[in-house]
């Protein structure tokens, strides 16, 4: 009888390969970092309506129109650029009275706003007295910026980081170790420009004895981040 003998070869097979440390994970430290940037206003944007009365809307649209007209040609003669002067609305509707439960039609009013960008800050007074010279109904919603907000707001952003990063170096250096490098910086985008408050609000147009005090005061430019590095 002839046997059959079978070899079995036994194969070593290789270990498996370890887990990623949990160290690489862990060994980051994150911080943000927040910065103000504070720069004085040198543009300066006003609304300016202008508005009429009459029994019928065409009258009413018609002496709108031309109480506008004049208002813009003052602003244009005062050096307001035509493409400084942009239409906000133009509205026309009936107002009216409601007794013992009935509705009284009374006149038409026509408005039109506009907003008035004014690139000589200093002059920004004297055009708001020019407008209402030549007729303007009422003025306000003044508000200031800068005409590179965009520098302003990469200096916030530096600072912001350069922020950060003390941050963590003061982190790590509290635990014992070092910032090896920056691994990750994230911008909020959440840039914030705090307006200051001007000295002159909403108010009807009336004649002015004397120029009209405009104080800006300054803007203040917020930017924040999040920081994030590996430490040996």
């Amino acid at each position: 009888m002839r046997a059959l003998i079978l070899a079995a070869s036994i194969c070593a097979l290789p270990a498996a390969a370890p887990a990623a440390p949990q160290e690489a994970l862990t060994n980051v430290v994150v911080t943000m970092g927040d910065a103000v940037v504070q720069r004085a206003p040198d543009r300066a944007f006003v609304t300016i309506a202008s508005e009429a009365r009459a029994r019928n809307p065409r009258d009413a649209q018609r002496q709108n129109a031309e109480a506008m007209a004049a208002v813009r040609d003052r602003l244009e003669k005062a050096g307001i650029a035509k493409e400084a002067v942009r239409t906000l609305g133009v509205d026309l509707q009936q107002e009216s009275d409601f007794q013992q439960g009935r509705r009284i039609p009374r006149e038409y009013v026509a408005r039109n706003t506009i907003e008035v960008r004014i690139d000589d800050l200093p002059r920004a007074g004297d055009v708001l007295d020019v407008a209402v010279q030549a007729g303007a109904a009422s003025i306000g919603g003044i508000r200031f910026d800068l005409r590179d907000r965009a520098a302003a707001e990469r200096e916030a952003l530096r600072l912001a980081v350069a922020d950060a990063r003390a941050r963590a170096d003061a982190a790590a250096s509290g635990a014992g170790r070092a910032i090896d490098r920056i691994v990750k910086i994230e911008d909020a985008r959440e840039i914030a420009i705090i307006q200051p408050r001007p000295m002159m609000t909403m108010a009807r147009a009336e004649a002015p004895a004397a120029p009209t005090p405009i104080e800006s005061g300054v803007i203040e430019i917020r930017a924040r981040v999040t920081l994030t590095a590996s430490m040996k």
